[in-house]
């Protein structure tokens, strides 16, 4: 049997919350990777995903979400493993929105988004929208990074 080395991964969730035609968006200042995006973290140890969703964006926005569903996979390579982002969006939530000390939250009409998106707030919302679209990956190519949609 071939032996298969194990790949060090960091994993975190984003997750679209959505009112209407509104989408929530938190401005994050993180330094290499600054502006709008969607809520959400990182996943504890022995945490579902599912579960992680549902407790960032409470703990950053003071919403508490129901039925997030799992629109597609974000993932680039670091130092030494895999940085996994899972996409998941919802409709369904109770509670007063608030900011956090992650950043400020805000509803946004889809057809009047702030010019500020972090870098890579397009190709996200592409793979969260589309039920053919699963995985967003960045891949090494030519010593740059390309995105690829799949």
């Amino acid at each position: 049997m071939a032996h298969h080395e194990m790949e060090p991964c960091e994993l975190t969730v984003l997750c679209l919350v959505e009112r209407g035609n509104e989408i929530l968006l938190q401005y994050r200042q993180k330094g290499d990777w600054d502006g709008w995006v969607f809520p959400g973290g990182h996943v504890e140890p022995g945490e579902s995903f599912l579960d992680a969703c549902k407790r960032e964006v409470e703990e950053e926005t003071g919403l508490r979400i129901e039925k997030p569903e799992l629109r597609g996979v974000k993932q680039f390579p670091v130092k030494g493993g895999r940085y996994i982002v899972f996409l998941y969006r919802t409709r369904t939530f109770e509670g007063v929105l608030r900011d956090s000390p992650e950043g400020e939250n805000r509803w946004f009409f889809r057809d009047a988004l702030p010019k500020d998106l972090v870098m890579d707030f397009d190709l996200m919302l592409e793979v969260i929208d589309d039920p053919l679209l699963t995985e967003f990956q960045y891949v090494l190519e030519d010593g740059k990074f390309k995105a690829h949609l799949g």
